[in-house]
């Protein structure tokens, strides 16, 4: 594989043959990825610096076979010290842990204690939505601009399904013809993650965008086949649908993030930005926990609060300089 092992200095010879062994494991019988193998190695090879320091000497197979939580906490709170987040710390346990599962297979080790620390919790990442404008621009026919006008439809529906439905892009593509949008229904059923089945209204626009799609269509749509095709007329590939969407943001000026799964956040977060009620947008989603559906609330109040930094007179010095004008001109009056 040719990485070679970052572990030799900072470790005893015996429980460097061991760590060697153990890279030889992860790339040959795991079949981890090259950059995953390096990464777990520059895991060890951290925790072997901190020892090196913790114990005034290069750690050997003892000192690793007997390290306790207290140790594995005092690294990881070195780590944080020195500036390392919480998922950085959590991602590097995993190449620990790894290393002391193979030593207790082959080396007597105990990796009780790796096995019982709690992993740093990860801060979560917001959903981030496009602006209201910006997804109704996405799901207008003619913004998908394509040479082939059945392409251009078929992206326009696609993208009316994620932003009015709020379903994941795999829900979408994974429609059958037969399980098409129409307008008697006035619902899908959609099964998501899990098997879990869920009922989605139907908005009038969405079905008039797959009826435009499925019109425009070369190739015949029907029964169990994809409702939405390559243009060869295989299954459309999400990459496709990705590429279309990068296209867009560039055209629109919009952020990186504007993503086809944006849409879908964006779905979430207008509808509670409107008065939705939040448990039943989570049924909409399809979550299976309330407080993945509850990000959407910080979301909003985010915005909230931008919009009070941004348009009150009594927020920042300008705002001081406008308060000062309004309440002259109240005077006049």
């Amino acid at each position: 594989m040719g990485t070679s092992p970052p572990t030799g200095p900072n470790a005893a010879p015996a429980l460097a043959r061991q760590i060697e062994r153990w890279r030889q494991h992860l790339a040959d019988e795991r079949r981890l990825s090259e950059r995953t193998v390096e990464a777990y190695c520059r895991d060890v090879d951290q925790l072997l610096d901190f020892l090196t320091g913790h114990l005034g000497k290069l750690p050997g197979l003892p000192d690793i076979a007997d390290l306790a939580t207290t140790d594995l906490r005092a690294f990881m709170a070195h780590r944080r010290r020195a500036g390392a987040s919480g998922s950085t710390v959590a991602r590097g346990l995993a190449g620990i842990r790894s290393l002391l599962r193979y030593l207790e297979r082959h080396a007597g080790a105990n990796a009780a204690g790796a096995a019982a620390i709690r992993t740093p919790r990860r801060k979560r990442r917001l959903p981030r939505p496009l602006p209201a404008a910006a997804a109704l621009t996405m799901t207008e026919p003619g913004t998908a601009d394509h040479e082939e006008a059945w392409i251009a439809a078929r992206d326009t529906a696609v993208f009316s399904l994620l932003y009015g439905c709020g379903l994941r892009i795999s829900e979408a593509l994974g429609l059958t013809a037969a399980e098409a949008p129409n307008h008697g229904d006035g619902h899908l059923r959609i099964l998501g993650k899990g098997g879990k089945e869920r009922i989605v209204p139907l908005l009038p626009a969405v079905v008039e965008a797959v009826d435009a799609y499925r019109r425009l269509c070369p190739y015949r749509l029907a029964g169990d086949g994809p409702l939405f095709v390559g243009a060869r007329g295989g299954p459309l590939n999400p990459r496709i649908v990705q590429r279309t969407m990068a296209k867009l943001r560039g055209a629109l000026g919009l952020a990186e993030t504007a993503t086809p799964h944006a849409l879908r956040h964006s779905f979430a977060t207008h509808l509670l930005t409107n008065g939705g009620d939040l448990r039943a947008i989570q049924d909409l989603l399809g979550h299976a926990s309330l407080s993945t559906t509850q990000l959407y609330t910080e979301v909003d109040t985010r915005r909230l609060i931008d919009a009070v930094a941004t348009a009150h007179p009594r927020a920042g010095r300008s705002g001081r300089n406008r308060t000062t004008v309004v309440g002259r001109d109240a005077q006049k009056a």
